[in-house]
């Protein structure tokens, strides 16, 4: 076992992912905690971009996963599949469905709150520095069909064949 929360996926090639609201393994800004569950912030996903994807791209799915929850088994915050190949950022609150800044045909899945949103990040207080990574996967299908109560998990099972490369950005937090 290792840190690296892909150490059991196949490796693939990286491409670029990049927020202009955090830096590389920096903190997470105060508007990307969860403020649903009671960790101070505004549950507002933050602006990712990326570029570098293989030319044969024909979607994206772009996941948010903390391995330090002690849940045995991580935490998935946000889950968001079949993102259009032309799409190469998601603005700041796109995983506030109200907020309507998903790309058309753009999937999002409900969370381990049973949300389908994104929901912040909120160690528990004590637990110290909780790692979350961001990770866009461009896949070779323009789709993935799946039950929309499914799982973010069970969005990795399916698209595990149709992965071309990854790109991941990973941030802190931690809750005294």
């Amino acid at each position: 076992m290792t840190n690296d929360p892909n150490w059991r996926l196949p490796e693939v090639p990286s491409f670029l992912l990049s927020s202009p609201d955090f830096a590389p393994g920096g903190a997470l800004p105060t508007s990307a905690r969860s403020g649903i569950m009671g960790a101070g912030g505004d549950d507002r996903s933050p602006t990712l971009n990326w570029e570098g994807a293989p030319a044969a791209t024909r979607s994206y799915a772009v996941t948010l996963y903390d391995p330090d929850a002690p849940t045995g088994s991580g935490f998935w915050h946000w889950a968001v599949y079949n993102i259009p190949a032309s799409v190469t950022s998601l603005a700041g609150n796109a995983g506030d469905p109200d907020a309507g800044l998903l790309p058309p045909g753009a999937l999002t899945l409900p969370n381990e709150a049973r949300l389908s949103r994104y929901v912040g990040a909120a160690p528990p207080p004590g637990h110290g520095e909780h790692r979350y990574f961001f990770t866009v996967t461009a896949l070779d299908v323009p789709s993935l069909e799946l039950d929309p109560g499914s799982t973010p998990a069970v969005l990795g099972f399916n698209f595990l064949g149709h992965v071309l490369a990854r790109a991941q950005l990973m941030a802190t937090t931690e809750t005294p």
